[in-house]
């Protein structure tokens, strides 16, 4: 939710449910005013911090070496100034204090003595106990180092960067500015599923889909990982992650195929330039539509240079189910009942369970046992067999067009390469009938390991 306007997320929330962070505000909400109205003022003071005297002393001796003209002593000089910060990292008369928070998870910086941290975290401690009734976690609650340690904060590391080494214009300009890093375990925890005993393995659960199902899926996976941390300054480490599931998809494909991943990686590999102008390899997966644009999967071609501005763009995953794959559903444009191509729409349910339920024992319509057959909740369908199904004569309109349920559903399996014999194994008020129409059991359960039932038995095709 953002300005009042609901949007759809791949990335989702860093944790909890998607009500926690709303639930946390309402909650926390006095906890954030006592931060702002009292803390941050009693630990807020000064304009800049004043100049270091060493290194001020430095400057001065560097000036007097170049007037007598000893270019070994000021060369000498500039290297130990370069050691010095140019401000005093101990002013007593500079304070400052920063707060954020997401859902209960909140940081706090602070420019200061390590005692006052320790103060600030036992007041945060006594108030959170005090007036929300709630108990600091003290091995949660750190009090880090942000030059030599990493805070950890929704999944990054936040740091404090130094280099005396590193000078833009000049100056050592990144020196006290904060960075985000990816930490190594989260690297090693995005690469875990696509991983065995450290080798790149295939994914047997999805050797059913098309090839271009397949790529979709592990782009979308590598993409909203690598989209959430394009703030990090060591983003790139996440080309390791790309190589392993590179290495896992063409594996799941060489397997698919009986085939090598070189001659996989062959056939797709592709290049896509990205809007920087930096020219990327991917492997591609392209299906040619007639008169349109063709519909085109893509694994990589995701810059991994660091974006300090960025924005998540979530593309969101289509859904897979057993009931139609996502190529064809994609490429449907023709109706499911009359095999019309006119004014092409959806018609949907809220759930199958709403199909499931036989209120009062009356038999189930044929458009219903079809969705129920396939296990899906869409049925696509030209406007007038819409209209058709909620006025409640779709049955009518099919027979007038010399279609039965049963022809349908028979030509459908027929066309997937089901044995025939599949229909006869099925209670006979499901395989036949205008209002009981047979099952698809290759659309249940494409893998051929057997059809559950509507009844919730499991009977082998």
């Amino acid at each position: 939710m953002e300005e009042w306007k609901y949007n759809k997320t791949l990335s989702g929330t860093p944790q909890g449910g998607v009500l926690s962070p709303l639930l946390a505000n309402i909650y926390l909400n006095e906890f954030d005013q006592y931060i702002e109205t009292v803390l941050i003022p009693a630990y807020t003071r000064g304009e800049v911090r004043k100049r270091n005297p060493a290194y001020v002393s430095i400057i001065g001796k560097i000036s007097r070496a170049r007037h007598k003209g000893d270019k070994d002593r000021v060369k000498m000089l500039q290297k130990q100034q370069q050691s010095l910060p140019s401000i005093d990292p101990n002013d007593p008369n500079y304070r400052r204090l920063r707060y954020t928070r997401y859902a209960d998870d909140f940081l706090i910086g602070f420019s200061g003595p390590k005692h006052e941290a320790e103060d600030i975290k036992q007041q945060i401690s006594n108030y959170l106990q005090e007036h929300l009734k709630l108990q600091l976690s003290q091995e949660k609650t750190l009090i880090t180092h942000a030059t030599n340690e990493a805070a950890r904060f929704l999944g990054y590391e936040i740091v404090n960067q130094h280099s005396d080494t590193k000078h833009t214009h000049g100056k050592r300009y990144v020196n006290g500015t904060i960075g985000l890093r990816v930490p190594r375990d989260a690297i090693l925890k995005k690469c875990a599923p696509y991983l065995r005993n450290g080798k790149p393995i295939h994914r047997p659960e999805r050797m059913d889909d098309s090839d271009f199902s397949i790529v979709e899926r592990y782009q979308q996976e590598y993409r909203g990982i690598v989209q959430y941390y394009l703030l990090a300054l060591n983003v790139s480490k996440f080309q390791y992650l790309r190589w392993v599931m590179e290495s896992s998809l063409l594996k799941t494909l060489a397997v698919k195929h009986q085939t090598t991943v070189g001659a996989m990686a062959e056939k797709y590999q592709a290049a896509i330039q990205t809007p920087e102008g930096e020219t990327l390899k991917c492997l591609e997966v392209a299906i040619e539509r007639a008169g349109k644009h063709p519909l085109i999967a893509r694994f990589g071609g995701i810059s991994l240079r660091r974006q300090p501005y960025t924005i998540l763009d979530d593309q969101l995953p289509k859904p897979i189910n057993t009931g139609t794959e996502i190529l064809q559903r994609l490429q449907a444009n023709v109706c499911e009942l009359c095999e019309s191509n006119q004014n092409i729409q959806v018609h949907h349910i809220r759930k199958l369970a709403d199909l499931k339920r036989s209120k009062g024992g009356r038999q189930r319509r044929g458009w219903k046992m079809l969705m129920i057959a396939r296990q899906r909740k869409t049925l696509v369908v030209c406007r007038i067999c819409h209209v058709a199904i909620h006025t409640g004569t779709i049955d009518q309109r099919l027979t007038e067009l010399g279609v039965s349920w049963n022809e349908l559903l028979e030509s459908r399996v027929h066309q997937k390469g089901a044995p025939w014999h599949a229909l006869s194994q099925l209670p006979p008020q499901v395989a036949g009938g205008q209002d009981h129409p047979p099952r698809r059991p290759t659309d249940l359960n494409p893998k051929g390991r057997g059809d559950k039932s509507l009844f919730g038995k499991r009977r082998t095709a």
